[in-house]
């Protein structure tokens, strides 16, 4: 088997409730989705082919016990749920960060499901079908919204209550689009919300700049 890879590297996690904590990453190459705020789009192309046993290797070369698959989309990597089941045989804790747009069912259930809720503000919002998916993620998953506007966070928090999100899951995250939403006003909407969720800001841009790669 063979996956398109574009970088694999350690740093310490950025975001989620695992945020800080030191990391390998798997950045897979190629999305099916162009977003509007992506951060990644050197993703979309190029990257190299790795079998499973390049990869193995790779993460190996590192202590951390704690391994991302990210992308550009991951799930659209065939042989994704194998290398998961392989690290996770081997003692790695395992996440995998995803648009939601593609399905994960074949996902080992140890798997960390960090799903990406996209937003009109987007460009390419989760469907009604997309959404009917969230009701299978189980306690050890997250839900992230990337907020671009007032009305992009209202659309969000209507997505949680429709759908019974509040208390199900590990964390309901909630971040600003860089230079699109001030931290400070997205903070004020989730307090006056009401909602039982967490403000995030990605700590490796905090860290090392928006333009690194490799952090």
């Amino acid at each position: 088997m063979a996956m398109a890879v574009s970088e694999i590297f350690l740093s310490l996690q950025g975001e989620s409730t695992r945020a800080g904590r030191p990391c390998v990453f798997v950045r897979f190459t190629g999305c099916d989705l162009r977003c509007s705020y992506c951060d990644t789009t050197y993703a979309f192309h190029g990257g190299m082919k790795h079998g499973q046993a390049e990869i193995l290797d790779e993460i190996a070369r590192y202590s951390a016990r704690y391994v991302t698959l990210t992308g550009g989309e991951p799930l659209l990597q065939r042989d994704l749920p194998e290398l998961a089941r392989e690290l996770l045989s081997r003692g790695y804790e395992v996440a995998v960060e995803t648009h939601g747009q593609v399905r994960w069912d074949r996902l080992p259930a140890e798997v960390i499901k960090v799903v990406d809720v996209k937003t009109p503000g987007s460009g390419f919002p989760a469907t009604a079908e997309h959404l009917s998916w969230l009701r299978e993620l189980s306690p050890r998953d997250e839900l992230k919204f990337v907020i671009v506007s007032e009305a992009d966070f209202r659309w969000s928090t209507e997505v949680i209550r429709c759908h019974g999100l509040e208390g199900r899951l590990a964390a309901l995250l909630f971040s600003p689009a860089l230079g699109k939403v001030e931290p400070r006003e997205l903070a004020r909407w989730l307090l006056e919300s009401g909602i039982d969720g967490r403000l995030q800001l990605q700590l490796h841009k905090i860290l090392w700049g928006a333009e690194t790669r490799g952090v």
